[in-house]
């Protein structure tokens, strides 16, 4: 598949899960899903739910709550914020996840300029960017991760109070022209290309990096059935694992070992790969991470990746914001969320193979904490889809 850059025009994959999406934040509420299953219904869900994580850390737990995307049911909305947010001046610093790295460059002078905020980023894997708070004592006004589960289960509640889910991804193959294989490669065969003794492939560190482990998860889940079926046997992702290295911590460096033809291929958000001038691989829904619904997220859940900094479970891609408790300038770090919550922050992010979260969603049980200019764009809820909040 080529990138976005030389098609012209937004890709069918982006159009349907952006519809996929939408349907996902309409879709009913917890609640409303238990009520209307009532006990014997709450109780499997109950046992859907659970762990998972090993122990170690509860941000492994891929929590499949609600069923499936109603696209019939309403959507918990919130009330508007009534009060006039802080003007917003100075400067601040974000900590991003490194797949968000083009995203928040592009916004980053227009933000400025209509703001008057100077923007300092620091991109990196998203487990080395909360640790940075966590750990490090490091002190940032915005905090963006590929995985919101890591602001839900290590920032809140000791270094924040709310965060938002604002965009999404998938999981992809990149490849050159010339990598072996290449003149073979298609969206049906390519664990059996992947798994050959000649090829070299490349995913970033999972102990730092959500793009890391979900990497690994992608390659187990071909191994696991759906549907019936499996696309591949434990044998081709023993392989697979053979094969793959990690010759960085980021997703951005990762490119560029695949351009210079250190990798043969590489396993990466879909976001970069699509906007990127090499070939790539649109993988299966079952192992792309993509799709928010239970029967997806039930299968997603099989993977599990053990590292240094945790144990993280499969789960549908949702990237998370907060203005974190520590922030110097937290109505500069509301002003940014709030920016990626307009149409022109949305677009931006659709420009760069992102899929935005319209409205963007907030956990019910803490919006009386989110900012006033935050709440007033968002959408208060206690599940999104399958991930509960």
């Amino acid at each position: 598949m080529l990138p976005m850059t030389q098609r012209g025009e937004t890709p069918n994959w982006l159009q349907e899960r952006k519809e996929h999406w939408k349907q996902v934040v309409r879709g009913r509420s917890r609640r409303d899903v238990l009520k209307g299953l009532g006990a014997a219904g709450m109780a499997g869900l109950a046992g859907c739910s659970g762990g998972g994580g090993g122990g170690s850390d509860p941000t492994a737990t891929a929590t499949a709550t609600a069923g499936s995307v109603d696209s019939g049911g309403e959507a918990t909305e919130t009330d508007t914020a009534t009060s006039t947010p802080a003007e917003v001046s100075g400067s601040m610093t974000i900590f991003h996840a490194g797949s968000l790295a083009a995203a928040f460059s592009e916004a980053e002078p227009t933000f400025e300029e209509e703001y008057g905020v100077d923007v300092n980023r620091e991109p990196k894997g998203s487990v080395a960017s909360t640790q940075k708070i966590t750990q490090q004592g490091r002190r940032a006004s915005v905090l963006g991760t590929s995985d919101f589960r890591l602001i839900r289960n290590r920032i809140v509640p000791d270094f924040g109070d709310w965060y938002c889910i604002f965009t999404t991804n998938s999981m992809s193959i990149q490849y050159r022209e010339d990598s072996p294989g290449a003149d073979e490669i298609t969206k049906d065969n390519w664990w059996e290309i992947l798994s050959r003794d000649d090829v070299t492939i490349g995913h970033s560190d999972p102990a730092v990096d959500p793009g890391g482990y979900r990497a690994v998860m992608t390659q187990q889940l071909g191994a696991e059935e759906f549907d019936g079926s499996a696309l591949y046997d434990q044998s081709t992702y023993e392989a697979l694992r053979e094969n793959s290295t990690v010759p960085t911590g980021t997703e951005t460096k990762l490119k560029g070992q695949l351009e210079s033809g250190a990798l043969d291929y590489a396993f990466y958000y879909q976001s970069i790969s699509s906007t990127a001038d090499m070939p790539y691989i649109d993988l299966q829904p079952q192992v792309d991470l993509s799709q928010a619904t239970s029967e997806y997220a039930e299968h997603y859940a099989k993977a599990e990746v053990e590292t240094g900094s945790g144990t993280f479970t499969g789960a549908p891609i949702a990237y998370g914001m907060t203005v974190p408790n520590v922030a110097p300038n937290p109505e500069a770090g509301a002003a940014w969320i709030e920016y990626f919550a307009s149409d022109e922050g949305r677009t931006v992010l659709e420009e760069l193979g992102l899929v935005p979260v319209e409205p963007i969603v907030v956990p019910q049980s803490g919006q009386d904490a989110v900012p006033d200019r935050v709440m007033s764009v968002a959408s208060a809820q206690s599940n999104l889809g399958p991930l509960e909040l």
